[in-house]
């Protein structure tokens, strides 16, 4: 057994370990009291300035329980920040889950064109499942009439389709075609280089929207996989910020390998992080600059792992498994 106290270079490693390190066979987790509602607040911001300052704001903001925002163009987004109640106005209620309401990126992308702040209550189950039915904005490629009105009230209970569905049903081309001309990533940049990353992913696949989510590195974690931003030995930058980009790259000259070649050598640079379920196009040494090993290849050692499990970077990366 490991916790924050007992064996805590262990439990800080297990996170992003991919089951190199051992078996895990059972996890006690902590959990907060939930409400029935999240009360949602729609920032539009018309300037990426405005929406960098914003985000980062409420992203520090300990009175919110959930941020994000979605980033529409280089210069537009639609930052949202909401809290757990009991207690509603039943005519700001809107349960946007049900299948005949808009898919949610299309929703809130209404709050940017009328610019005005707006607050309204969700119902709990349906905020956490406000990206489900259109698979974030995915399902815009697989259905394009799918947001239609027609479409949602005719069919919209239909969906989403399962994933393992869909790939199922891909055949060999499609999948090839897929590689080569769409994305799917999400980059954990440091807060202070959000404004460099919206650039930097504009430049390099310009797709749009783009999902941002604040993630904290909290200090029990500072022997794992992931690093706060450190400058001359303290400690500078613990705020970080998932961008996530999943879609078709409108950009002239993407090409796969090498396009995401330059986002991955971008937020090594910055020292930022890339999600492992993604492709991962870097070699041993550039993957073993963006997360430190060093507590990693102490603990496989010594728990007998070297014999028993590859390194995480066998398991996650394409070209280490061919």
């Amino acid at each position: 057994t490991c916790t924050e106290t007992d064996r805590p270079e262990l439990f800080s490693a297990i996170p992003w370990s991919h089951g190199t390190l051992g078996f895990l066979v059972s996890v006690d987790f902590k959990i907060i009291p939930c409400k029935s509602y999240v009360k949602m607040t729609y920032i539009p911001c018309h300037t990426q300035e405005e929406c960098v300052d914003v985000f980062e704001r409420e992203s520090r903001d300990l009175t919110n329980d959930f941020v994000e925002a979605i980033v529409y163009t280089k210069e537009e987004g639609v930052v949202m920040k909401a809290t757990l109640v009991d207690e509603v106005q039943r005519s700001q209620v809107n349960p946007i889950g049900y299948f005949w309401k808009p898919w949610f990126y299309k929703y809130v992308q209404t709050f940017l064109n009328s610019g005005e702040t707006a607050t309204e209550y969700i119902p709990l189950t349906h905020y956490f499942h406000r990206h489900t039915r259109p698979l974030f904005w995915e399902m815009e490629e697989i259905i394009p009439s799918g947001n239609a009105l027609w479409f949602r009230c005719l069919f919209g209970w239909l969906g989403p389709p399962h994933v393992k569905l869909l790939k199922k049903t891909q055949t060999e081309t499609i999948r090839r075609l897929y590689e080569q001309h769409h994305v799917i990533q999400d980059m954990l940049i440091p807060m202070g280089a959000l404004a460099d990353a919206i650039n930097t992913f504009h430049d390099e696949i310009e797709v749009y929207p783009l999902w941002l989510c604040p993630m904290a590195l909290l200090p029990s974690g500072d022997s794992g996989f992931m690093k706060p931003v450190v400058q001359d030995g303290q400690v500078v930058e613990r705020m970080f910020v998932d961008v996530g980009a999943y879609g078709v790259p409108m950009v002239s000259n993407f090409e796969a390998r090498g396009t995401l070649r330059r986002l991955e050598s971008f937020v090594r640079r910055v020292k930022g992080y890339q999600a492992l379920y993604a492709d991962c196009f870097m070699s041993r040494d550039e993957f073993r600059e963006m997360f430190d090993h060093t507590a990693y290849d102490t603990l496989r050692t010594s728990y007998g792992a070297v014999d028993a499990f590859p390194e995480i970077y066998d398991k996650i990366s394409r070209a280490a498994r061919r």
